[in-house]
Parts: C-alpha cells; structure tokens; sequence
C-alpha cells in the first residue's frame, strides 16, 4: 500500500508538470499566430507614418477679375493708338483740371466674352463728336476694330448692334442745326462690322434759330 501512494503521488505530480508544459507551449503557439496573422488592435494599423501621405489635389486660386480700363486709361488708349486721326488726339485735351472730352460705354457688342469699349471724343466748347472707336479685347489687350471721324459723329451700343449718327451740315448751317442726319446700324458678323441698316432724315430749313429742326422726310 505505500508503495501505490508513493507512485501515485510522483505520476501526479509528473502528470501536473506536463500539463503546465502543454500550457506553456499552446499560449507561445497562439502569440505566435497572432503575430503572423495580424490579430487586432494597433498593430493592424503598422507603425506610425508607415503609409503613404496622399495629397489632395490643389485647386488653382481664382485669378483676379481685370478691371476695366478707366477714363484716363481710355485716354492713353486713344493718343497711344496708330489708327486715330492727329487731328483728333491733338483736340483730345483737359476742358477742366482733367475732365477729358470723351464718352466711354462698356458693354458686348463684338461677341468678345470681355466688354467691348465704345469711345466718343467731342469738342469742349459745343461736344461736336471728332471721333468714334470701338476697342475689343483680343489676345489680353484693346484692340480698335471700329472708327468713324467725319464730324459730327456719335456711336453707341444698341441691343447688341453699334449706332452711329453723323449729322450732315450744308453750307451755312449753324452748328445746333444740321441739313440732314445719317443713322447707320452695323452688326459684328465674321470679325467685322457689317451695315445692316441706314436710315437719312432730313430736316427743314424753315425752323427759326430758337426751335428744334424737324424731318422734312428721308
């Protein structure tokens, strides 16, 4: 009978240090695995700035709208440009301080995405028209697609066509009170101006000095 007590304690025993063994080996065996098979928690993540940066991509910055040009620009506009008469830029002087002779209108009249500039210079003792210009902005600059200088003259923008009024004086007439007066409409088609319409009204010599002339007809 001792001997059966002592052998059952030492297979116990034996028995216990096996089983801590097993233990031992099938928790280094799941540690193992997790580590290959990439578990969870931070390590799924990798190390820290391990993974590519990707950069949005930049919008580019809205370029600043180009103002249009302003009454003195026009100005410099004119005298700089090869196409006006001399005789017109040597009258394009201040009236007062540097109040300039001229009427600037900003609108589309050419079919240019930017505003089109139509230019009247005028007399200061009385605004006799001396000269009409259209400037279109082609390749970022004004250029002069139009003028008309046979004073008097006037042009302007007219649901989407440019008018011009010459008034035609005949000998002896005053100033205030022309013989005839000539309304011609051009249209931009094919990167010009094109007369789609002219119209002459004559007026009556009959109108005393301190009336307005009438049409006598065309």
């Amino acid at each position: 009978m001792r001997g059966l007590g002592t052998g059952a304690i030492e297979l116990s025993g034996s028995f216990k240090a096996a089983m801590a063994a097993v233990a031992t080996i099938a928790a280094l065996g799941l540690f193992v695995s997790a580590c290959a098979t990439g578990g969870t928690g931070a390590r799924d993540e990798g190390p820290a700035g391990s993974d590519p940066l990707v950069a949005g991509t930049p919008r580019p910055s809205a370029s600043p709208t180009k103002k249009e040009p302003t009454r003195l620009d026009v100005v410099k506009m004119v005298k700089d440009d090869p196409m006006v008469a001399k005789a017109v830029k040597d009258d394009l002087k201040p009236c007062v301080a540097d109040e300039y002779p001229l009427d600037v209108s900003y609108g589309k009249v050419t079919g240019s995405t930017a505003n089109d500039i139509v230019v009247n210079v005028m007399t200061c003792s009385d605004a006799v028209g001396l000269g009409s210009y259209v400037y279109r902005m082609e390749n970022h600059k004004y250029e002069n697609v139009f003028k008309a200088e046979e004073p008097p003259v006037y042009a302007e923008i007219d649901r989407g066509d440019l008018v011009v009024t010459q008034q035609m004086y005949e000998k002896g007439d005053p100033v205030s009170y022309p013989s005839s007066e000539d309304v011609i409409t051009y249209h931009w088609t094919a990167r010009h101006f094109a007369v789609v319409s002219s119209t002459r009204n004559v007026y009556s010599n009959a109108v005393g000095s301190s009336g307005t002339p009438a049409p006598a007809g065309n």
